[in-house]
């Protein structure tokens, strides 16, 4: 055997046994408890979706996952506890609009999202609606577009919060359909809701279970879907893609994320378990008053809307000149 002989082999020698321990890590997954780093506090949607879909998906794998809620740095401080832990196929973020629009938002990020992460699945989309106080005089989504072209600039419109999916769904609105409405900005949901179910604002873009409260009270009416399908919670409203603005598509959404480097072999079994917690009817049926949709769905699907959403985000905020302050 000659000298380049003898290093190969003794190199597959080394190198078998870490090789048979990476493999048997990955069959043996998972072994302990998994963690899953939410950026959004305590009871909200983000959180109680996670939480719901975390729950069962334990019970299938037989291993806690353990929710963490690390808020703060409009996300950036739970996705760089992930990326400070051990890339060993354990620790998951659930981030949500931020990983495509922070990169234009938040100076000095200390990494780069696309080249940081890699995309697992969506976890769950929150549809988001346009409405108006009970009293407006628009009776659908076509009349609302003509009342307000006829008054640029005059006609409030609420959203939570500055750069959050609302704020884009609004923008992206205004330039599809050439109006201008007057923006209100709001700290949270809440607080939108609170103001159009008093009437102090025209109209919202709210998640459909942020408004439902205003819906359910007689003070606020839907009149579209901002998401690419009707939603369950509001079978008989249209969406803006039906509306006559083609391919428009911007709900509130969350999605699990991997630090680059961490093993993937698991992946498929971590999707098949997170899949069969979504079509579980407990599930369901926690998330279905919420208006939540649970959405497991292909890493290359994810990853290919990913990019896609990029696109339209990166130019709305461009063109709006949208800000976090």
């Amino acid at each position: 055997m000659n000298s380049i002989g003898r290093r190969g082999a003794l190199g597959f020698a080394l190198a078998t046994p870490f090789v048979s321990r990476a493999a048997r890590a990955q069959a043996d997954w998972p072994s302990r408890p998994l963690r899953f780093v939410v950026p959004f506090t305590a009871g909200g949607g983000g959180d109680t979706s996670a939480r719901a879909l975390a729950a069962r998906t334990s019970e299938i794998l037989g291993q806690n996952i353990v929710i963490e809620n690390r808020t703060g740095g409009n996300a950036v401080v739970a996705a760089n506890s992930v990326l400070q832990s051990p890339r060993d196929g354990y620790s998951y973020l659930v981030d949500a609009a931020n990983q495509i629009t922070n990169p234009f938002l938040v100076r000095d990020l200390p990494f780069d999202y696309r080249t940081a992460f890699v995309p697992v699945t969506m976890t769950a989309r929150f549809p988001q609606v346009v409405a108006v106080r009970h009293d407006f005089p628009a009776r659908s989504i076509g009349e609302f577009i003509d009342y307000v072209r006829a008054r640029p600039g005059t006609v409030s419109c609420g959203t939570p919060p500055a750069a959050g999916a609302g704020h884009l769904a609004l923008e992206l609105l205004q330039q599809r359909a050439g109006i201008r409405l007057l923006h209100a900005p709001y700290r949270g949901g809440a607080d939108a809701a609170r103001d159009i179910t008093g009437g102090q604002i025209d109209s919202v873009i709210l998640t459909s279970s942020t408004i439902r409260g205003p819906v359910q009270a007689g003070k606020a009416r839907v009149l579209a879907m901002t998401s690419a399908e009707r939603s369950p919670a509001y079978p008989d409203t249209p969406t803006l893609d039906e509306s006559g603005y083609p391919g428009f598509e911007m709900d509130d959404w969350n999605g699990l994320f991997a630090a680059e480097g961490a093993p993937t072999g698991m992946l498929p079994k971590l999707l098949a378990a997170m899949s069969q917690a979504a079509r579980d009817p407990n599930v369901q049926a926690r998330m279905a008053p919420l208006g939540t949709v649970l959405v497991i769905n292909d890493t290359r699907d994810f990853n290919r809307w990913l990019i896609r959403q990029r696109q339209v985000v990166e130019e709305v905020i461009k063109t709006a000149n949208i800000t976090l302050g």
